[in-house]
């Protein structure tokens, strides 16, 4: 018999956490179009018509709605591109970010 010696290995392995996600949020105002509302989500966040006629209705009666939930770049970057949508054309609309619970 010979004796060999074994050693136990252990394996590190290193967890890493998934970015954190970011809720778009559109806000209402009283002089937006609802119209104009609708083709912004649809262009920025390419909802069908159902939808950003649904999205649009909840912000209009709650005063606020979640249009959508992204990564945190990606959620600047559409809240930005459709409030600028609407200041173009000399509209208040606003979307912004805030981090998911």
């Amino acid at each position: 018999m010979s004796k060999t010696g074994t050693k136990a290995r252990t394996k590190t392995e290193t967890k890493v956490d998934r970015p954190r996600l970011h809720k778009v949020l559109l806000f209402n105002d009283d002089f937006t179009p609802r119209d104009f509302v609708v083709e912004v989500l649809k262009a920025v966040f390419r909802m069908n018509e159902s939808q950003a006629l649904s999205v649009m209705i909840t912000a209009h009666k709650k005063g606020l709605c979640v249009v959508g939930v992204f990564a945190r770049d990606i959620a600047e970057t559409k809240a930005a591109r459709g409030t600028e949508a609407g200041a173009s054309r000399g509209y208040p609309l606003r979307f912004d970010t805030e981090p998911e619970e």
